[in-house]
């Protein structure tokens, strides 16, 4: 890796189940840094500045002298670019999808199979049809408060435009919005569903599958939720545990530069990442191994 070569970008992490996002992003804030200062120092490149210095009888005489340019020091670092993009990318407003499980049968006072328990349903007459239909009524509520806040007349061009290229999305912050839903498993009482949102919480997601158990004539209640995608990223761009090192941080913001660049064109009709560092061969290879 060329000496000196500094991150700029966007990159993904798995998050472990139960562990804060905070202490995920300390310690890969701390591994970053660790690495970028064990790293060989590049030179710093040399200026002219007159300092003063003794001169003759006593006074004071401005002399030509070398100095290094600190603000290309390795220690005086800055990575700005990647929080510009971030905010690209959030203003883009895409979706994420999750895959969430349910367990029917029984109600608790936090919506998840952990809380304390509140109520005991039956549930043999749910089938996994009743579970569809009430998925596709939710579905096509939730279509209707995509399009209001939305604010785009449905009757224009520019709508009709925008649909096309699937690019219905709010205009700003919006209450939490189903943009699809799908039955995944059903083997009662467990079932698993696969959902696309906007601007959601866990606990909207939740709270979702204890209204699908009231709306069925039953209760339900959470066991897992598990983010597949955030945008433009998915499962496989995510590095685990043991891939947080600086190397491979790099090689992941390089992969996903293109398609970061692209969403954010394609949705906001400018490219805000094109003043990113570029690679080299030399670099991009290095990277690979």
């Amino acid at each position: 890796m060329a000496a000196g070569a500094v991150p700029a970008g966007l990159f993904a992490v798995y998050k472990p189940a139960g562990v804060a996002w905070g202490r995920v992003r300390a310690a890969v804030e701390t591994r970053l840094l660790s690495e970028l200062n064990e790293g060989p120092g590049r030179p710093l490149p040399q200026r002219v500045r007159f300092l003063p210095a003794p001169g003759r009888d006593g006074a004071t005489e401005l002399v030509p002298t070398m100095v290094p340019v600190l603000p290309q020091h390795p220690l005086v670092l800055g990575i700005g670019h990647g929080n510009k993009l971030l905010t690209d990318l959030y203003n883009c407003h895409l979706s994420r999808a999750y895959t969430v499980g349910g367990l029917f049968g029984k109600a608790t006072d936090d919506f998840s199979d952990t809380g304390k328990l509140v109520e005991k349903t039956t549930f043999d007459h749910i089938t996994r049809e009743k579970l569809e239909r009430i998925l596709a009524v939710i579905q096509g509520t939730n279509h209707k408060a995509l399009l209001m806040h939305s604010n785009i007349d449905m009757k224009t061009q520019e709508a009709y435009e925008l649909a096309v290229r699937g690019l219905i999305r709010p205009m700003g912050k919006s209450p939490p919005i189903i943009t699809a839903v799908r039955c995944l498993q059903f083997a009662p009482p467990e079932f698993q569903l696969e959902i696309h949102c906007l601007h959601e919480t866990q606990q909207y997601l939740r709270k979702m599958v204890h209204e699908i158990g009231l709306e069925l004539k039953s209760s339900a209640v959470c066991t897992q939720v598990r983010r597949t995608r955030d945008g433009v990223f998915t499962l496989d761009d995510a590095l685990l545990r043991s891939q947080w090192s600086l190397q491979n941080v790099r090689s992941a913001i390089w992969s996903c530069e293109s398609k970061v660049q692209a969403e954010i064109e394609r949705t906001l009709g400018h490219q805000d990442g094109s003043d990113l560092p570029q690679l080299d061969v030399e670099m991009a290879h290095a990277a690979d191994n």
